[in-house]
């Protein structure tokens, strides 16, 4: 029985699809119904591709160097050519650490282009012919530092605050077109990039006495609200910044 959260005859496009996160919201849209495009540096594991085919779905890699912009338009080109996509994923993103004094600017040019200014070009890439047809989804991941300033971080916190306010933007000019543009921002994830965080046992302690769900997000926990997101459940729903934070942020 079809239910307004399913994709199925949908496909979405998600950069760095094949893990942490990423393979989070892969796995949710597969299960939704959707055939996934993963644009990610990269390739994807045998196993998902296995996953994908149990389900009679079908997900495939194009290979791109997000912090390049004409390697991101060819492969935007790639994969319209052979696709029409109808939910566009911006997920993947980068992080160093620096007391803010020290922070190198070719390191903070570099977080800005994967984090931010390639968000905005695949926006542009496959928000244009969303645009033309009257329908699409977009959702964009934020961060809690696009509400907090962190420690440390300050090129991950400016452009993920970029994220958010360019969500708003767009929101403002597609919304009328028939395109949904929102962002989640995950709270304290248990991944590949919060390794050093679940090695030490103090901060671990200290952030997690914070977090009222009890507990640390899992990937699946973002890529189910990916899915309300990119569905019909969702239609009225934009502009919208919704923390996945186990409540982090109400405390």
């Amino acid at each position: 029985m079809s239910t307004p959260f399913d994709l199925s005859g949908r496909t979405a496009v998600v950069t760095g699809g094949g893990r942490g996160l990423g393979l989070g919201i892969t796995e949710s849209l597969l299960a939704a119904g959707a055939d996934v495009v993963v644009l990610s540096r990269s390739d994807i594991s045998s196993e998902l591709a296995d996953h994908a085919a149990g389900l009679g779905r079908t997900v495939s890699h194009v290979p791109v160097d997000l912090g390049d912009g004409d390697a991101i338009a060819a492969a935007g080109e790639q994969v319209l050519a052979d696709h029409t996509v109808d939910i566009l994923v911006n997920n993947a993103g980068s992080q160093d650490r620096y007391p803010a004094v020290d922070f190198p600017l070719d390191a903070w040019d570099a977080i800005m282009d994967v984090n931010l200014r390639s968000v905005f070009q695949l926006c542009q890439i496959f928000g244009r012919p969303m645009l033309e047809r009257g329908a699409g989804k977009v959702v964009n991941l934020a961060s809690l530092l696009s509400f907090q300033g962190g420690l440390t971080v300050p090129a991950y916190a400016a452009s993920k605050g970029g994220v958010a306010q360019l969500t708003k933007a767009l929101c403002n000019e597609w919304a009328g077109k028939g395109v949904n543009v929102n962002a989640l921002a995950p709270g304290y994830m248990a991944t590949e990039m919060n390794t050093a965080l679940l090695a030490d046992p103090d901060r671990l302690a200290q952030l997690s006495v914070r977090i009222p769900a009890g507990r640390w997000g899992e990937p699946d926990d973002v890529g189910d609200v990916v899915v309300f997101l990119a569905s019909q459940a969702a239609k009225y729903v934009h502009g919208q910044v919704l923390a996945v934070d186990g409540g982090w942020l109400a405390r």
